[in-house]
């Protein structure tokens, strides 16, 4: 007779951490934040393009070379990068995870019947039974989400790698974001994604606030006035680029 080797072994913390709401809520406030601080590093980078083709490009280049000679040449923008996609991933995982959650346990509640519809005393009536509607802030932040998901992908092959970019050249990238803003599509596609990531951030940051304890009836108007500012002038940052392309203010 076989023995059974098996031994029941308790989930760690993180594990029954991440299982639980309040966890998978942590995860998203504290990877949200990983993501908002980049980005403004990265709109304050973006907005160098202005001061001409020769600082803007030795500032990408000086990005590649960011704690050399301690680390190799690219080491830290890779170590950046990793860092970010974890941060998208966990967030992206424990946004759809409570998304189902959330439309597992919402309540239900009646529908009006159609005129003329009568159902029998005391019969269940189950067709009468509609799951109630998410909240607008519910549904900007997932299609907000899916928006965003879509536009990492394109701005990886467009202004990185070069896939979708036809007229870039590799070592100039003052050239390239003129190149990719020039074009209707490079427009529209940044252009949408830009007022979704504002939403995003806008109900974004004030529901990690809440989740970390930051929201207090005190500091409600100065937490919601915060995100607003936040939310447009990171919109309006990232938006200057490709409308000054498209102005003439920067070619």
């Amino acid at each position: 007779m076989a023995l059974d080797t098996r031994t029941d072994r308790r989930p760690s913390f993180a594990g029954l951490l991440w299982r639980s709401t309040v966890g998978k809520k942590t995860a998203m406030a504290v990877s949200g934040i990983v993501m908002l601080l980049y980005l403004v590093v990265h709109m304050l980078g973006n907005l160098k393009i202005f001061f001409g083709a020769a600082d803007f490009d030795a500032y990408a280049a000086w990005l590649r070379t960011i704690g050399e000679p301690f680390l190799h040449h690219e080491w830290f923008l890779w170590i950046a990068r990793v860092v970010l996609l974890a941060a998208v991933v966990v967030h992206a995982v424990a946004a759809y995870q409570l998304s189902r959650r959330d439309i597992a346990a919402r309540p239900t509640r009646y529908a009006h019947p159609s005129p003329g519809h009568h159902p029998r005393p005391g019969r269940f009536a189950p067709h009468l039974l509609l799951r109630r509607r998410p909240s607008y802030a519910t549904r900007t932040m997932r299609w907000g989400g899916v928006i965003l998901g879509l536009f990492i992908v394109w701005h990886i092959l467009d202004l990185t790698t070069l896939t979708v970019n036809p007229r870039a050249e590799a070592g100039h990238p003052y050239a390239n974001v003129v190149a990719t803003f020039s074009t209707w599509y490079g427009n529209t596609v940044y252009l949408v994604a830009m007022l979704a990531l504002g939403l995003h951030i806008r109900h974004g940051f004030w529901s990690a606030a809440q989740t970390l304890g930051a929201g207090r009836p005190g500091r409600d108007r100065t937490l919601k006035t915060l995100a607003n500012t936040l939310a447009a002038a990171l919109t309006l940052g990232f938006i200057a680029v490709p409308v000054s392309v498209l102005t003439g203010v920067v070619s």
